[in-house]
């Protein structure tokens, strides 16, 4: 049993075939230190069904689904109808992973920007939050979550937050969340690092991002659930809490943004 305080890893990727001969034990580890609960994120719409069968043969696993911006330019552009029927799901909880990646897929902004504001009507809908990817788009990431705000409230979490400063104001402006996945953890993540200590302890949540990004003492290595205690180990003392006191507000954090999953 458990004995360290109970978190949650809000973002992995348990469908990848990094896991597909361990699964079910990557699961039981996770409990068994702690990460009562997971969200694991499907990227593509042609592998719900295999994300939905994981989240429905473990208790501790929740999902959600939505069209990566880096497959937006390969695949038909969901619509808000597909990601409606989706959310009725019980165990479903976020829209995304969707946002914008400049960085290997530039050529593709129009459809990733025309994808990016088709999720955000589904989570404005749904009052699900949408989950953003953003890489080497901050500006236009910025001006689009500003403008489809405008237009209606949503809630949001920037998962595995990496960006500039003036993202990451520009969303908590919003009221939006900061999701720390390894890259907080690494030594020379310095400067994130100072970003996250700039936002408020209660808009803050931690993740995986696994099979990626495993953090020290793992890192070069398979990621996975369990490994997220590094990562709020690393929180914890940013802010300069317990970790027990630091478990407890992502925790609390977690429950009022994923509310289905509370």
């Amino acid at each position: 049993m458990a004995t360290d305080p109970r978190i949650t890893d809000s973002h992995c990727h348990l469908d990848f075939p990094d896991f597909d001969d361990t699964r079910a034990e990557v699961v039981a580890r996770a409990v068994a230190n702690g990460v009562h609960r997971m969200v694991t994120i499907c990227t593509r719409l042609d592998r719900v069904d295999q994300v939905r069968s994981i989240a429905e043969a473990h208790d501790a696993v929740w999902w959600a689904a939505g069209t990566h911006p880096m497959s937006a330019g390969d695949v038909p552009q969901v619509s808000i109808e597909d990601l409606l029927t989706l959310a009725e799901h019980p165990k479903f909880v976020g829209i995304g992973e969707t946002g914008l990646d400049y960085h290997y897929t530039a050529e593709t902004k129009s459809a990733q920007q025309e994808s990016l504001r088709t999720h955000i009507e589904a989570a404005r809908q749904t009052k699900l939050p949408l989950i953003i990817h953003a890489r080497d788009a901050d500006e236009d990431m910025a001006r689009i979550l500003s403008e489809e705000h405008a237009r209606g409230a949503y809630s949001c979490v920037m998962h595995c937050f990496s960006s500039s400063a003036e993202l990451a104001r520009a969303a908590l402006d919003l009221g939006f969340y900061l999701s720390m996945s390894g890259i907080a953890a690494f030594k020379r993540s310095e400067e994130l690092r100072a970003i996250f200590a700039e936002a408020l302890v209660d808009r803050i949540l931690v993740e995986t991002d696994s099979p990626y990004l495993a953090p020290p003492p793992h890192r070069g290595k398979r990621n996975e659930p369990a490994y997220s205690v590094h990562t709020a180990r690393v929180g914890a003392e940013l802010y300069g809490l317990s970790y027990e006191d630091f478990a407890a507000q992502t925790e609390e954090n977690f429950a009022r943004l994923f509310w289905k999953a509370a």
